[in-house]
């Protein structure tokens, strides 16, 4: 069992708080990610759990186990680096088994070892080259290679993917959540990427400020998201905002429309994805300002009582900008936070 539990961890660096009191349960063999923008505190987490970084106050547990005081060595963690730290004088096999040697393994469990992890990562027939002739894609699958071969509880990434093409980090993608699958490792994952999040991970940590702001499934932080923040950072576009005030017995005036909403005291603010949007003769009124194909779809922007609006529709549609469209949003799938707290209301 390789649980992680991270309790009241706080970082401090000087007078800049990198991190407030984060906890976190990760169970064993999910794949956990760590999403936010630069400077959140992800990578500082990610740290701490590794033993990087020490933290000011707080308690990281492993299988059960306080892991906190112990050096990197003894915490039965591998890591992957976002500059992969192959070494290029040595062969994808000596990479690959270099952690194993200083472990002083026999050399036939070495062997086994190897061979098995460069087979998971499809590189068996590159264990004779020196990495210093590999491509980017072939470094970082050595470098994943040499993690997984160390058999460790649990595997940390930090951003592992960002130095490679767009189409390569698809492949990767995919095939590395497979191979974290198969391997029944525990794994956590830092990246700043939407996609690489929302395809790979059985649960996204949404990181703001040095705070976790919601951990949850991919498909509810995008559909339920627990703050604005949330739902202004995660989906590209993001959702739409609009404020929203009482018209009485869960009525809300949107916009110059009048919308089906939750009961509240004070205003809130109505918020929409793009993609939930549908022209239609009722609805609010968007005047088109720009319109980017995107294959089957278009992109528009649109000024929507003054604020900036977006809105996904079907490529046949015929629009320009200028134009006036008529756009009602799919009910069931419009949210509303308290604009005092940001935090959602329904």
């Amino acid at each position: 069992m390789a649980e992680i539990q991270i309790k009241n961890v706080a970082k401090r660096f000087g007078d800049y708080q990198a991190l407030q009191d984060i906890n976190l349960t990760i169970a064993d063999q999910e794949f956990m990610v760590l999403l936010g923008a630069s400077g959140c505190g992800k990578t500082t987490l990610l740290r701490i759990v590794a033993g990087l970084e020490t933290a000011t106050t707080g308690e990281v547990w492993i299988g059960g186990r306080r892991i906190d005081h112990l050096p990197p060595k003894d915490r039965g963690i591998a890591m992957v680096f976002q500059n992969y730290a192959v070494f290029p004088h040595l062969t994808v096999f000596e990479n690959i088994g270099f952690g194993l040697r200083m472990q002083k393994l026999p050399d036939d469990e070495v062997k086994r070892r190897v061979e098995r992890t460069a087979t998971l990562m499809h590189i068996e027939q590159l264990l004779k080259r020196y990495s210093g002739e590999l491509s980017g894609g072939q470094r970082q699958r050595v470098a994943v290679a040499r993690a997984l071969a160390m058999e460790p509880d649990v595997i940390l990434m930090d951003e592992p993917l960002s130095n490679l093409d767009a189409l390569l980090r698809m492949e990767m993608r995919a095939e590395l959540k497979g191979v974290l699958a198969e391997s029944k490792t525990t794994a956590v994952y830092v990246t700043h990427d939407q996609v690489e999040a929302m395809s790979m991970a059985d649960r996204i940590s949404v990181m703001h400020q040095g705070e976790i702001v919601q951990a949850a499934t991919p498909i509810e932080v995008y559909r339920n998201p627990a703050a604005e923040f949330v739902a202004g950072f995660i989906g590209n576009p993001p959702m739409n905002f609009l404020p929203a005030k009482s018209a009485g017995k869960g009525k809300w005036e949107v916009a110059g429309e009048k919308i089906d909403g939750p009961s509240s005291n004070g205003d809130l603010k109505f918020a929409i994805r793009p993609e939930d949007l549908r022209p239609a003769d009722k609805g609010f009124s968007a005047t088109a300002k720009v319109i980017e194909p995107l294959g089957a779809h278009l992109l528009v922007t649109c000024d929507v009582d003054g604020s900036l609006f977006r809105a996904v529709l079907d490529s046949d549609l015929s629009v320009s900008a200028g134009d006036v469209l008529t756009l009602a949003p799919q009910a069931d799938r419009i949210r509303w936070f308290d604009p005092a707290t940001t935090q959602s209301v329904a």
